[in-house]
């Protein structure tokens, strides 16, 4: 649903993705509910459910809440996170500037889910890295949606280096800055 292989508006039912995933239909309900309480799948009672539309309207709402929570977690991050963590961030963005983005889009979105992931749990904020992280499946799903719209990887890099370099510098002040210009320039595009 994330990276669009079931696609917005797609009928599923249990025996079909348990077939998919060779697994039992147990683990597909968990999963469903899951992916319903995350309001990327409908369940649809005695038919299946239903993959979501990509709702703008709604993702209006997850941009705003994100625009003021991920630099919160990203100020906490400046003094909780691990000098592993930092490095895990030094070789993802090691990664994403030297991706190309015709070729390495679907890439560029991993890491830089796994960027943001970092950060999440660096902040040492339980509560908030969960919120963000199921917020942040919404953006994701979008950035799968708008690859038509990006030629350079000038939005993934850009401002991700001065986010990585506010937390090497332990700069409260720039890493929230930059966090919530990377959204805004999301945003914008």
């Amino acid at each position: 649903m994330i990276n669009l292989e079931y696609e917005p508006g797609q009928v599923l039912n249990e025996e079909d993705v348990a077939s998919d995933f060779n697994v039992s239909r147990t683990p597909v309900r968990k999963i469903f509910q899951q992916l319903n309480g995350d309001k990327l799948l409908n369940i649809i009672p005695r038919f299946g459910a239903q993959v979501t539309p990509i709702d703008f309207k709604y993702m209006k709402s997850v941009f705003e809440v994100t625009r003021q929570m991920d630099p919160f977690a990203a100020r906490l991050a400046v003094d909780r996170i691990s000098p592993s963590q930092l490095q895990e961030l030094e070789e993802i963005m090691e990664r994403l500037n030297n991706y190309n983005i015709k070729d390495d889009y679907q890439k560029a979105i991993k890491d830089d889910e796994r960027f943001h992931d970092i950060i999440f749990l660096s902040s040492g904020n339980e509560c908030l890295a969960e919120i963000l992280t199921s917020l942040h499946r919404h953006t994701e799903r979008l950035w799968h949606y708008s690859e038509q719209y990006f030629e350079t990887m000038d939005l993934f890099t850009d401002t991700l280096n001065k986010v990585l370099k506010a937390l090497k510098d332990k700069n409260h002040e720039e890493v929230e800055k930059y966090s919530r210009e990377h959204i805004d320039a999301f945003v914008e595009k």
